[in-house]
């Protein structure tokens, strides 16, 4: 299909912003990145980051325009989750299959790539110019200094919006009629903290695992950085007896994580300065609908459908929003109300899907990866997977290592929880959980269900 070249704008330059820059400059777009922050590249990161996971949709989407190795070259592949459970060794679980893996990356290291990436491809960035108004029909961004100063008009054919779950381009959208929204915060906040590497600069944990405290209500994980640290996130609720609000001092800092987290307690000084040096983190599930605009506008990204990050694929949906809108420019050439239309209605479902996977997952890996009974489920599930591949590929592996829809695996996932519910139920299921009354038990309720 041909394509005319626009003139197109993109408001936001993250990880959604410049990967779309840059796909569209490979069109032969002309495009222009707005931000109201500063270039990220001169400033040091903020210290309210989740180390990111990419997964197979996110290397799709960058191999797609050739920078997966390119990437690859920042990341570090995580092949198992590292489980540290007080009182017991610290035990792994594989993720998936032999050489199935999620890559750890620096949110600020790739962002930084992925600006240089978009430049070097053509894309003019326009850094500490703030968008205040945006005329949809016309396609038109108003900039300026305040929302009370001078403004500065700009005219574009199209703009797209991917400056994420608090977006100017969709506050605009959500003043015309019959525009749905939604917002949904979770009483759990996050902080990140850092555990340095060792002096000869290697890491102090399994380098190639995603490491779990669960604590039922809170949690910390940690995740490798290629310089020997580990990027952590401590998420907890903000009141309760355990707290944000409950720790306010070096004092009872230190007196919460030699309890909760006695195996880092050699890292208490650096946690502690962190601890109170970091900013905490609200987490919030965002759904809206329309995306688009006519054929002027369309919302990309954590902006048309922000999500809490317990599944690592905020950043890998975002890049799939990417994959599919070029699949239709493909098809529909110059069609771009076509394009815009068949873009929501595709990715709209499946938005909504890994929202609700994301959320389950949290529940997950804070109350149940540390339940003998659900770690004997997971035990059941993997031995029958392994021994029947095409009748069972578990909502983990669905979402993270296939490129199956959100959707799709949501629906798969609830058919196989009923499914292991009725099989946990079985009476003195831990002595035959292996036996092969459990193996065709389950094959007789999956029943003629196969997995393509």
């Amino acid at each position: 299909m041909i394509q005319i070249s626009k003139n197109i704008a993109i408001i936001g330059s993250g990880l959604v912003g410049s990967l779309l820059a840059i796909y569209l400059r490979k069109k032969g777009h002309s495009v222009t990145v707005f931000d109201r922050r500063p270039d990220i590249r001169t400033i040091e990161f903020s210290g309210r980051s989740i180390n990111l996971a990419m997964s197979n949709r996110g290397w799709k989407s960058l191999r797609k325009v050739g920078l997966e190795e390119t990437i690859k070259e920042i990341a570090i592949p995580l092949d198992k989750r590292a489980m540290h459970v007080n009182d017991k060794p610290v035990y792994f679980q594989k993720y998936g299959k032999e050489g199935e893996a999620i890559w750890s990356i620096s949110r600020g290291i790739l962002n930084r790539k992925m600006i240089d990436l978009a430049e070097e491809a053509g894309v003019l960035f326009r850094f500490n110019e703030k968008v205040w108004d945006v005329d949809l029909p016309e396609a038109k961004i108003f900039t300026g200094e305040s929302e009370k100063s001078e403004w500065k008009e700009y005219q574009y054919d199209t703009i797209f919006g991917c400056d994420g779950a608090f977006s100017r381009v969709r506050h605009k959208m959500q003043r015309r009629s019959r525009f749905d929204y939604s917002q949904d915060f979770i009483d759990v906040g996050y902080k990140e903290l850092t555990i340095p590497p060792n002096e000869d600069g290697t890491h102090k944990l399994n380098k190639n695992s995603f490491h779990i405290w669960p604590r039922g209500k809170f949690m910390l994980i940690a995740m490798p950085n290629l310089d020997g640290s580990f990027t952590c996130t401590l998420f907890l609720p903000f009141e309760g007896e355990v707290s944000f609000e409950n720790i306010t001092n070096k004092k009872e800092a230190k007196a919460f994580f030699k309890t909760y987290f006695p195996n880092v307690s050699k890292e208490i000084e650096n946690l502690t300065r962190d601890f109170f040096k970091n900013p905490t983190s609200a987490m919030v599930t965002m759904k809206c609908y329309p995306w688009t605009y006519w054929n002027k506008v369309a919302l990309v990204g954590d902006s048309a459908h922000a999500i809490v990050p317990f599944y690592g694929q905020g950043m890998n949906a975002g890049f799939e929003d990417i994959y599919e809108l070029d699949k239709l420019m493909e098809a529909h050439g110059d069609d771009w109300e076509t394009i815009f239309s068949e873009y929501q209605k595709s990715r709209k479902p499946n938005a909504d899907a890994i929202a609700e996977l994301s959320y389950r997952n949290f529940m997950e890996m804070s109350h149940k990866t540390a339940d003998p009974k659900f770690l004997l489920q997971k035990k059941i599930e993997k031995r029958f997977a392994e021994n029947h591949p095409e009748k069972w590929i578990p909502v983990y592996s669905r979402v993270t290592f296939s490129e199956r829809s959100y959707a799709e695996a949501l629906a798969v996932g609830d058919k196989q929880e009923e499914i292991m519910q009725e099989v946990m139920s079985m009476p003195n299921i831990e002595a035959h959980w292996d036996s092969k009354t459990i193996e065709n038990k389950i094959l007789s309720l999956l029943g003629d269900m196969t997995i393509s």
